[in-house]
Order: structure tokens, then C-alpha cells, then sequence
């Protein structure tokens, strides 16, 4: 058996994985280890289950592993107009609710109840816990001291049906924060402003995101969530706090539906760190985000009159906090003699009914809808752009939420991205301002006492613990089933289609087609609006991808990559990859390369033909050869299988005891 205290330093992820893995090594966790985790939960919603039913029907629907410990909501595609009218949105909250019924889970909420992690957030989720979700932003937990970390739908299914999962141990990052934060500064500014200063998909790609620092004790859950939220625009792999007193406030706060299970660890004081980068918050200005890229950050002083068509309140990243906030500025501006500008293009979306409730009592929903604002019930709206709320082509839009890719929140739209505080102010005149001087009028002691923060409670102090592994099962519960393995690809032929840095998922397959399972259906989609032909290029011979950093960054879904397949594609090659969609590629056994080598890409142009050795990791191209990183074990295992399905199929649910020793 390890040890009870390993002898190794380790980070808080570190510690986390370590008190949920089944023999791990003994003396504890580094970097690049790979190991097999008991996972605390699963959670989805009604898009992502969308494709995760079709990885489940291939198991054959097996039981859930623990009912109470999958969480699933319908947030993503419905708001009451889609609902009544949209067959692709009644078809996908039918198929949730069906499996809700069938599998007797006991944490389903149907649609217009929540956001899928406000209520996951709000009731359910304790630090040092384990969970997997088949949303990016699942690194919102984080805020609460959990590992979590967003996944394609094969792995949260597999996650649901064992308990278990795998993962590579990744390298750590430490951001630490200085400095005070003023009254009325929230996560987003912080956020959009480590991005302005560190930049998207560069310093935490595919890495653990650890937020430090003295300046981090006097953040807020809502802070910490927003900034864990957000670490998914960083292009880390999860984004995480240390639990603290506040933190266990919180908790003793808000009701749980679970007994306390929470688990105080702490970064060894040694750990080891990739690098360590501090950002001071002093003299910090509301930040704003052009389009197309979360890092494309400027001070709202240097944008400030800028005229738009459009302000959205709401999104999974603007938290209970900001949408107080946000209604107490309006309140101020109105009785100041405000008089918003005629337009139906301010909508306000609170991520929680209970939240929604909370606003109506203090009087601020009122001050919303004064200032020109529809209410929303609660759901990804704007957000994702493929309900009935969308921006039109062409249309400029300031909002909270987290992205701000091409296409967004709709075809042709434009989102810049700020605080809800920064879009209260700006939206009633449809002009960036500065919230400074409305803030320097607010009652801050009201603020609180909306959100009951100035209630004295008790609460026990926190105390620091060790991990120690979890106790390996006893044995398989269920045979393997044999068959369904197929051989990878031993080579691939063909011509380069190009592509840059960043290439997103909502690029690959807009969010308007997610709804799909055809592969065939999926690949004729794919690349749909900015590079259209894609399916029928790839027919004429040019099915190799060749791309740059952060390939497959944004969203979890899976349908990226049975678009790629269902187009023809037959590999992709690039210099780093976004670790959910890089699973994805593994999951679904779509071979792909890591490639550094600065040669490869002078002569890899678009029509460029590529002869790869895939076992090999060996690329010729124009008669010089290149060799590409050599995949782990692990991943040259699920390959070989044909990805995830054929592995259980093969070895059943002792799978990642076989793909890990």
C-alpha cells in the first residue's frame, strides 16, 4: 500500500488527484503521470447528452454508477419560444428527460430551471472532489477548491457508467494575484485582464491553472468561479483555489443536498511549478474584450463612447454578485434621471430561478426592465447563439458572457466581452462607459445585505488535510464483452488543408448543427461558416489537417470531431492541441500528431502532400522527413482499440486497470 503522506511535493491538483487515484505510484504525483481516478461526479446537460446517448446505447445502456452523482440540466438550446416551436430543441430536452426517468437520477433539471454549473455551483459541488463534465466551463468549480475539469461526452458517459476515469497528470502554472481589488470589481475584470497580460492558449495550455496569492483570501466565491469559469479561455486545463474560510462560509451558507464531504487541501509549500507569473490588481481599470479572441483586452477608459446595438446580461459566467450589482447600477442611473435609448436589443438572463427570485424581492428586476431590459429565464441564451435569442448579422453586442469567438451569438455577430457591471452602464445608452463613477454611489452595505453576506454566523475552522489514494476495487463487475476493436491506420496519404492558431470547436461545428449524430450530416457542416466546401475539399483528396497552435480550443463537444471524421478527414497535425478536444480525437480514434518542428511547417502549405508513418510519428513531405512526439502509452492503446467504446467493449469495466498498468 502507498504510503499515508507521500513523500513527493505536490500541488493542490496534485493533492486532489492523489486522494481520488487507485495505485497511484507510491510515493506520490508528478507531472506526465498517468493514473486512474475515482471520480465524485458527472455532469451535463441536454446538448452534450445529445451525443453522450449514442456512446451509451453502443455500451448498451448499463446502469448509472451512482444515481444521486450525475447531474444533468436543459440549458443549453431551450428558452420558452425554441421550446414551442424548434423540433431540434423539444427532441433534445425529450432525450434528457427520457434518460432521466429511464436511469432514475436524482439530480435532473429540466429546462428554464437553472445553468447547467449555477445550480451544480450553488447546491452540490464541495472542495476536494473529483468532476467531470461534457461542458469547457466546468472548470468553474475550481472556485470551490474541486478538481473539474470539462470532457467530450464518450469520457463523461464512460465516467457515469464506472465511477472512474483516467487522466495524465498535467504540469502546473501559479497565478498570483496582488494588490486590492475595489468595490464593484468582479472575476471578469481579473480574468480579462490575466488574459490581456499572459494571452490565450499560451502560458496555461493544457496545464493546471493554481490561483495564489494574498489578494485571492478577499475574492469571493462568485469571483473565484468567474476566474476558474474563464480558465477555460485561458486554455487551461482546470483552473482552481485553494478552499478557505471563505470558501467554508460559503458552504455553511447555502443549502447542500449532500453531507459534508469537504476536503481542505493545500499546495505543498515546495511544489513544483512550471512557472509562477503575478498579476497586480492595484491599479486594475473594468476591462473590455474585442472580438474574436477573450485576450483581445483593452481598459474600458480606451473604448469608452463606442456605439452598439446590443447589451446581454447572463451566461454561466456572470454570477449571482454581478447581476445584484448590475441592478443596483441601473436602480442609481434611473433615479438620476436616466432614460435608456428605445431599442428591444437588452436582454438580462439570471443563471438560477433562486437567483431570479432573490432579484425580484430586492426590487432589481424591476430596475432592469425600467432600464430597458427583457428578463430571460435562466439558460445559455446569447451565450451560444442557437436558441431563439441571437445577435443578427452584423450586429454589434457588449456582453458578460465568457466567449467572443466568430459567430458567437449568432451568424456574422460581434460580442465584446465585459463585466455585467460595465454592460449596466453602457446598455440603456448603447455606448461603452466606465462604471467607476456609478459604483462610487452605490450602497455597499444594501449590496451585502441582498446577498446576505452581512449575517454573522459561526463557522469551524478550517483544517488542512493529507490525501491518501483510494482503495482499489476488489474486481470487475461486468465481463468483457469482446469484439468491436479495430486496428488504427497503420498510414495516411493525402494533401494539407491549412489552418492557423486557435481554431476553435465553434468553428469546426457551429452549435446550430450540434443537435446532429450523423457523422455523414456532421461532416457536410463542418467548417459551415468560415470555410465552406470544407467536406467537399477533403473528398478531392486534401484530408490532411495541418494546423498551428491550440488546435480544437472552446467548447467540449464531441461532434467537432465526428464532424472531422464525417467529413473524410484522415488526420490532423499541429503544434499543440486543446486537451478536451485532443481526449475527443483519442476518444473517437481520429489519429492526430503533435509537431514542433518549424521545418515541417515551411513545407507543410495548404496542397502540400504528406506520406505519414502513423506508428512511427514520421511525416514526409516534399521528400525530407519529420518526427513528430510520441503519444503515451495510454493514448496509443485507445488507438490501437479503436477508441473508448471498443476498449470496454474489449476489456469491460476493468478498462483503465488494463490501459493504465
Amino acid at each position: 500500500m502507498p504510503p499515508s503522506t507521500p513523500n513527493l511535493p505536490m500541488t493542490l491538483t496534485q493533492k486532489i488527484l492523489y486522494a481520488h487515484a487507485i495505485r497511484p505510484p507510491r510515493n506520490g504525483l508528478r507531472a506526465g503521470d498517468i493514473v486512474r481516478i475515482k471520480v465524485d461526479w458527472t455532469i451535463a446537460s441536454e446538448l452534450a447528452w445529445n451525443g453522450m446517448n449514442q456512446t451509451w446505447a453502443a455500451l448498451g445502456k448499463p446502469p448509472v454508477h451512482d444515481k444521486e452523482r450525475f447531474y444533468l440540466a436543459v440549458d443549453h438550446t431551450v428558452d420558452p419560444v425554441t421550446l414551442a416551436t424548434d423540433k431540434r430543441a423539444q427532441k433534445l430536452a425529450d432525450l434528457s428527460r427520457d434518460f432521466a426517468r429511464e436511469a432514475g437520477i436524482k439530480y435532473f433539471y429540466d429546462a428554464n430551471e437553472t445553468i447547467l454549473h449555477t445550480r451544480f455551483y450553488r447546491d452540490l459541488v464541495q472542495p476536494g472532489e473529483v468532476v467531470l463534465g461534457a461542458d469547457s466551463h466546468t472548470s468553474s468549480h475550481g472556485g470551490l477548491g474541486a478538481f473539474a475539469i470539462g470532457l467530450g461526452g464518450a469520457d463523461i458517459t464512460v465516467a457515469m457508467v464506472l465511477g472512474e476515469s483516467w487522466i495524465e497528470v498535467p504540469e502546473a502554472i501559479a497565478v498570483e494575484y496582488r494588490g486590492a481589488v475595489p468595490f464593484g470589481f468582479g472575476g471578469k475584470d481579473v480574468i480579462l485582464e490575466t488574459l490581456g497580460k499572459l494571452g490565450r492558449n499560451t502560458v496555461a495550455m493544457e496545464r493546471s491553472v493554481e490561483y495564489i496569492g494574498e489578494a485571492t483570501r478577499h475574492f469571493t466565491t462568485d469571483m473565484r468561479f468567474t476566474i476558474a469559469n474563464m480558465t477555460a479561455e485561458f486554455g487551461g486545463l482546470n483552473g482552481i483555489f485553494e478552499a478557505d474560510a471563505t470558501v467554508a462560509h460559503w458552504l455553511h451558507m447555502h443549502r447542500r443536498s449532500h453531507k459534508d464531504e469537504a476536503r481542505y487541501f493545500q499546495a505543498d509549500a515546495d511544489a513544483s511549478y512550471l512557472d509562477r507569473f503575478v498579476i497586480d490588481l492595484a491599479n486594475m481599470e473594468p476591462k473590455v474584450a474585442k472580438p474574436f479572441s477573450p485576450d483581445n483586452c483593452f481598459n474600458v477608459s480606451e473604448v469608452a463612447g463606442m456605439e452598439f446595438h446590443g447589451g446581454f446580461i447572463g451566461a454561466c459566467t456572470t454570477t449571482e454578485e454581478e447581476l445584484v450589482l448590475g441592478g443596483m447600477l441601473l436602480e442609481r442611473m434611473l433615479a438620476d434621471g436616466l432614460t435608456p435609448v428605445p431599442t428591444r436589443n437588452r436582454l438580462v438572463v439570471p443563471g438560477d430561478l433562486d437567483i431570479q427570485a432573490r432579484l425580484r424581492e430586492a426590487g432589481l428586476l424591476s430596475a432592469y426592465e425600467r432600464a430597458g431590459f427583457r428578463i430571460g429565464p435562466p439558460g445559455c441564451s446569447m451565450c451560444l447563439g442557437v436558441a431563439s435569442e441571437r445577435a443578427a448579422e452584423g450586429e454589434v453586442w457588449l456582453t458578460s458572457q465568457n466567449r467572443n469567438y466568430e459567430n458567437r451569438m449568432g451568424k456574422g455577430s460581434f460580442a465584446w466581452l465585459a463585466s455585467a457591471a460595465t454592460v449596466a452602464v453602457s446598455a440603456p445608452g448603447l455606448k461603452v462607459a466606465d462604471p467607476r463613477p456609478v459604483l462610487a454611489q452605490l450602497d455597499q452595505d444594501r449590496y451585502r445585505r441582498i446577498l446576505r453576506r452581512d449575517l454573522d454566523v459561526h463557522v469551524p475552522a478550517v483544517e488542512s488535510v493529507e490525501p491518501t489514494p483510494v482503495a482499489a476495487p476488489a474486481g470487475s463487475t461486468a465481463a468483457a464483452t469482446g469484439g468491436g476493436a479495430q486496428s488504427a491506420p497503420a498510414a495516411v496519404v493525402g494533401r494539407v488543408q491549412r489552418f492557423g492558431d486557435h481554431i476553435d470547436t465553434d468553428a469546426i461545428i457551429p452549435g446550430e448543427f450540434c443537435h446532429l449524430t450523423s457523422f455523414t450530416d456532421l461532416g457536410e457542416k463542418c467548417f459551415f461558416h468560415v470555410k465552406p466546401g470544407f467536406a467537399a475539399h477533403v473528398r478531392e483528396g486534401f484530408s490532411i489537417i495541418v494546423a498551428g497552435e491550440g488546435w480544437g480550443s472552446g467548447s467540449s463537444r464531441e461532434q467537432a470531431v465526428w464532424a472531422l471524421k464525417g467529413a473524410g478527414v484522415q488526420l490532423v497535425i499541429a503544434r499543440s492541441y486543446a486537451f478536451i478536444h485532443k481526449r475527443n480525437l483519442v476518444n473517437e480514434a481520429l489519429p492526430y500528431l503533435v509537431m514542433k518542428d518549424e521545418g515541417f511547417y515551411a513545407r507543410a502549405v495548404d496542397g502540400a502532400e504528406l506520406s505519414v508513418d502513423l506508428a512511427a510519428g514520421v511525416v514526409t513531405v516534399g521528400g525530407e522527413t519529420f518526427r513528430a512526439e510520441v503519444p503515451t502509452r495510454i493514448v496509443q492503446a485507445l488507438a490501437t482499440a479503436g477508441g473508448i467504446v471498443p476498449a470496454i467493449q474489449a476489456h469491460g469495466n476493468d478498462v483503465f486497470e488494463h490501459l493504465t498498468h
